[in-house]
């Protein structure tokens, strides 16, 4: 009963048309009748003082109320007396009370002859009060067959917007099927085409992560094995280090393909929140301030929701600034740093692989954020990323009932 819907715009459309031609019928059908009227009014009169006349010319005599002097005659039927011929005039005398009136003169008098035309107007009337009660009870079928009618394109269009929504959720499996070959047909393959593009390019990208992932994997675990071997020394260490980083970008990517391919399962049990936040904080080795409410518990799966944890916090103090804060109220946990922030287009878009946003939230892959949002996902988890108006980086992870 959405008044803004396109059913009832239709609806009231139609409506404006129906009482536009109604209205231009009747002014038509009003007009044609009026005008029959005098004509037969007008007809009358002069038959009916055309004879007075012939019978005064004849015989000299006429009755007294039809036999007038000029002076008599109302004003505007004065003005249309000629010396010659018939004059004719329709007119109130009294409100209400219309009259046609039809004179010819003879001598210094005028023959009138005056026809009665309330019935004429009464019956005018009682036309126009049945023209509207007939027009009134047409918009009472026609308006709700309308909408009626509108309903089965209104319903094509919420079809075409529910399954667009589907797919900006992330459904790319969604699809309109909508047969037909109107504009809402041509909206709605243009969805499906899409869908269908969006799903290929995020396959391939999917399919390409996941082969980088698994090639790369061999060769490091035999890069790994050979700096072990390597003498130490500062080149040895700076070496070890970034083949760690490298190990930990492969892992990483590993991650994000088995996340995408949909393998990963949640594993639920009771879980203190609060215990299990102090324990991923003691593991990264990274400072962060935990305030914990309570003793909130949740069925979660306690290594997923450790992974969560340790990504945000560990993208506050790389990209952020100190001090990092986490809080743990019922169900939900913060994560908050106050560096500049997240850029606009990763707080209303969510987090994108291989994409970091401002250059002054420092490097990185932009895979932490990612693998925390898959993740989420898995649990059932809600992760919210917003800006604090005092400045920093919020993130909102939301555990399920």
């Amino acid at each position: 009963m959405n008044p803004a819907s396109l059913r009832w715009k239709i609806a009231v459309l139609v409506a404006m048309a129906s009482c536009s031609v109604a209205a231009v019928v009747g002014v038509l059908v009003h007009r044609a009748t009026f005008d029959r009227s005098l004509r037969i009014g007008e007809d009358t009169a002069v038959q009916t003082v055309t004879q007075v006349a012939d019978e005064y010319a004849r015989t000299g005599t006429a009755p007294g109320d039809v036999l007038k002097d000029p002076a008599e005659l109302p004003e505007e039927l004065r003005q249309r007396l000629t010396s010659a011929g018939t004059a004719t005039w329709y007119g109130e005398e009294r409100p209400g009370e219309p009259w046609m009136w039809a004179v010819r003169p003879v001598g210094d008098h005028v023959v009138t002859a005056k026809i009665d035309m309330g019935t004429e107007l009464r019956s005018l009337q009682a036309l126009d009060r049945n023209m509207v009660k007939a027009a009134l009870a047409a918009l009472a079928v026609v308006v709700p067959v309308s909408a009626l009618a509108a309903e089965l394109p209104n319903r094509r269009l919420r079809r075409v917007a529910a399954t667009a929504r589907l797919i900006a959720d992330g459904d790319l499996n969604a699809r309109t099927e909508a047969g037909g070959r109107d504009e809402i047909a041509g909206i709605s393959a243009a969805v499906d085409s899409m869908a269908a593009t969006l799903q290929r390019r995020l396959l391939a990208e999917q399919r390409f992560t996941a082969d980088v992932a698994h090639d790369l994997r061999t060769p490091l675990m035999g890069l790994l094995t050979a700096t072990e071997l390597l003498p130490g020394g500062e080149a040895t260490d700076l070496v070890r280090d970034r083949v760690g980083v490298l190990r930990s970008l492969v892992e990483d990517l590993l991650e994000i393909s088995r996340l995408d391919a949909g393998a990963e399962q949640a594993e639920r049990y009771p879980v203190p929140l609060g215990g299990l936040a102090a324990e991923s904080l003691r593991r990264l080795d990274l400072t962060a301030r935990l305030t914990v409410e309570g003793d909130p518990v949740a069925d979660t799966d306690p290594r997923r929701l450790d992974r969560i944890i340790a990504n945000l916090v560990a993208n506050a103090h790389r990209h952020g600034r100190p001090p990092v804060e986490v809080g743990v109220s019922g169900r939900t946990i913060v994560i908050r740093d106050h560096g500049p922030g997240f850029p606009d287009d990763l707080a209303a878009e969510g987090p994108q692989r291989f994409r970091t946003g401002r250059a002054e939230r420092g490097q990185g892959h932009g895979l932490g954020l990612t693998i925390a949002l898959g993740q989420a996902q898995v649990i059932g988890a809600e992760l919210v990323f917003a800006n604090a108006p005092d400045g920093g980086a919020i993130v909102t992870l939301r555990l399920p009932g």
